[in-house]
This record gives structure tokens, sequence and C-alpha cells, in this order.
């Protein structure tokens, strides 16, 4: 028991020795024997109140270019990557199954044809012998009933052209609607692009008849799409044609702006989280940006340029738009000072009065360490 009692009694006098030691370092004076202060410039900074999302970049226009006709893929013109302009032959399908069709529907026209030129034949035949029967029936040399009989022909071989020239009709359609789907087989560029995707491989086989297989894809990419999603609770905060910046991932030094475009109102819920996409342009004429890359988006609620600030944890506010703040003077003692106070981001504080470029602030001891305290306290110098 007894030596349990000088191991308890020689801890205790470690922590106490620590204890001792850290406050003689918070209190120890500087070489010239003036009490340590953490303090921050006043500087001349941009404020921004920012509404924070993350999103994704699309392309402005893009389509999925599909085969409207089933058959094997035998050719594909391009690749990945490519830059393709509007009518650019793409891919080709086999054609042999549609170019057969396509030839039985033009023999069927020929005989359908002949058989409307022999039907015209019998009708005029036809209408030789009613005119026949009705001059020998002027001159009484044949019966009405004989009259009749011509007229009931002709009239069977002009409903019998008629019906020849529907079939032809409808043939002709046919044709048409086989030239086209021939012509299906060679796909050309909707649109001038980039070629983005190709999930469809040379020799495989294309099956149009349920649902439209994709070929590939073409996207413009000189003008990129940012979607990004916004709680519900940040929503209100957004307005039409706001500034807005983005980062993305791979290269947060550089900003891109624009404005706000829109704001989709159906919303979309994630894990219980209702977010509602914001979506705006920008130009992209290097070609940096590429789909499905993820952006930071900063959208501007307010901003102040170039105005002079402090951080915020050096401000004690005093009421609405006014605070005091703790100054060093050059002889190293400290002055209280009201200042006049405008846009603050809770990091930077904007001082309209009371403060000049290059004064020296007192950050409180109980703030250095915290959000306030640490964001301010960098730029700034111990005394």
């Amino acid at each position: 028991m007894a030596k349990r009692s000088s191991k308890a009694w020689m801890w205790w006098l470690v922590v106490g020795v620590l204890a001792v030691l850290a406050v003689a370092w918070w209190q120890w004076p500087s070489d010239n024997g003036e009490p340590r202060f953490n303090t921050s410039k006043v500087e001349t900074r941009t404020i921004e109140v920012v509404v924070t999302a993350t999103g994704r970049l699309q392309p402005l226009d893009f389509v999925d270019v599909g085969a409207q006709v089933s058959g094997q893929l035998e050719r594909l013109h391009v690749n990945i990557g490519d830059q393709v302009e509007a009518g650019q032959l793409l891919a080709e399908i086999d054609a042999t199954v549609l170019e057969a069709r396509l030839d039985g529907t033009r023999a069927q026209l020929k005989f359908q044809q002949g058989q409307l030129r022999e039907r015209e034949a019998n009708r005029d035949l036809a209408e030789i012998n009613l005119n026949r029967q009705q001059r020998l029936l002027a001159d009484r040399a044949t019966s009405e009933e004989m009259v009749e009989s011509a007229e009931a022909t002709a009239r069977a071989e002009n409903a019998r052209i008629d019906q020849i020239v529907a079939q032809i009709e409808q043939t002709e359609s046919s044709l048409r609607a086989e030239e086209a789907n021939l012509n299906y087989t060679r796909i050309f560029a909707p649109m001038a692009g980039t070629v983005v995707s190709i999930p469809a491989r040379r020799g495989q086989t294309l099956n149009a008849a349920q649902t439209t297989p994709t070929i590939l894809s073409i996207a413009d990419l000189s003008v990129m799409r940012v979607e990004a999603q916004v709680s519900e609770a940040d929503i209100g905060r957004l307005r039409d044609a706001m500034p807005v910046y983005f980062t993305t991932l791979g290269n947060r030094g550089q900003r891109w702006t624009s404005a706000l475009d829109l704001i989709e109102p159906t919303p979309k819920i994630e894990n219980n989280v209702v977010l509602y996409n914001a979506l705006f342009d920008v130009p992209n004429p290097e070609g940096r940006l590429l789909p499905q890359m993820t952006t930071q988006v900063f959208f501007v609620v307010d901003s102040a340029e170039n105005v002079l600030s402090v951080p915020f944890a050096a401000v004690r506010p005093s009421g609405r738009g006014q605070g005091t703040v703790e100054v060093l003077r050059g002889d190293g003692q400290t002055e209280t000072v009201t200042v006049r106070t405008g846009l603050t981001d809770r990091v930077y504080i904007e001082i309209r009065d009371g403060l000049n470029a290059g004064d020296h602030v007192v950050i409180p001891r109980q703030q250095a360490g915290g959000p306030g305290g640490s964001a301010g306290g960098r730029g700034g110098r111990m005394f």
C-alpha cells in the first residue's frame, strides 16, 4: 500500500509541475517585457456571403444516335473523342436484307403497272364495243340487252382500273418506306460535336424492333451545364440571374463564373434530404470541362469588394451595425475602439468606420482556437 501511495503522489506532482509550466508560458513576457497577444492586421479583401452546393457537369446540347433498322453493325467511321460535323457519315448497318426487300417491292410495282396497262386496254375495248352497240341500237340493228351488257362491261373495266391504281399507290408507299429503311442503314451525325461514347461495337447485331439501340453519343462541349443540388434550407436564398462560380475537384485553383438560369421545381429526395436542381451554363472554349465532373458551386448571395476587414472573432457586437475591438498600439498597449460593421461571412467582417488599414486588432484568447479565431489568425502575428 505504501508503494502504491508513493506512485500516486509522484503522479500528482508531475501534473502540478506541468500546470505551472502551462500558466507560466501563457503569461510569459516577450523579449521586450510586453505581454503577448494574438492579433490580426486590418486588411483589404472581398467578403462574400454564399450558398454552397455540389453539382455535376453535363453538355448543354447532346444526342444519343440510334439505329432505326435492325441488322449487323458493319462499319464504324468514328472513334471516341472525334470531332464530327452535322451530316457526317458515322456508321453503316448491313443492308443485304433491306436491299432484297426493296428489289421485291420494285418488281411488284412493275407487275401492277403492267396490269394497269392491260386493264386500260380492256377498258378501251369495252368502250369501243359500247359505242358500236349504241349505234346499232339507233339503227335498230341490236337489242337493248346487248347495249346494257356493253355498258356493264365498260363500268366493270373502269372499276378494275381503280383497283389497280389503288394497289399501285399502296406499293409505291411501301417502296418509299423500303427506300427510307435502306437509307437508315447509313447513319449520319444529326449535329456537330464530339463523340463522347460508343456503346455499340462493330459486328454487333442491332435489334430495333422493340427498342432503339444506341450506337454512339455526340455532345457539344463548347457550352456546359452545371446541375447543382441545393438543399431546401438554402433554396429560398437563391434568385434568378444571381452570380455563381464553381471549381472542379481536379482544379480547385481556377474559378468558372456564370449566373443562375433556372431552379427546377420538382425536387429529388435522397436519404430523406430534399434537394433542388439549380442550373446554369458556362462557356467551355478550351474543352477543359468534361461531362460528369464534380463541381463545388458557390451562389453569391451578397458581396462587398475591396473593403477593410478583420477576423469575425475580433469584434464584440454592441448594437446593430456596431461593435468594439481591441486595437494594439505602437507602445504595446491596447485600446478599445468602436467600429461600424458591415457584411460578414462568419470568418471575416467588414469594417466601415473606426479602423485603418494596417492596424492590429486583438483576438480574444477564448476565440483564438475556435473557428473564427483560427481563420482570422491567418496572416496575423503574435506580440
